[in-house]
């Protein structure tokens, strides 16, 4: 059974099961769920954020604007 349909069928399920059941897969699942939801960066990240940040503050790096960052991902524009 591919994954999309497992998928289905445990949503189908979900949508009519009992509140006990559901608590009780939400029990099973849960520290997986609050993991996913969660974001953490290790240090060296944040360091690394700092340091960009500061470089940016202090006029030393080129910023670019939301509409540039976009035009730039999808090659419409150059750097």
């Amino acid at each position: 059974m591919t994954s999309t349909a497992i998928r289905q069928r445990l949503i189908t399920y979900l949508s009519d099961a009992e509140d006990n059941k559901i608590r009780a897969i939400y029990t099973l699942l849960e520290r997986e769920i609050e993991e996913e939801q969660s974001f953490n960066l290790s240090e060296e990240h944040l360091d690394i954020l700092d340091r960009e940040r500061e470089l940016h503050l202090n006029g030393e790096t080129k910023s670019y604007s939301k509409q540039d960052s976009f035009e730039i991902i999808k090659g419409f524009k150059t750097l």
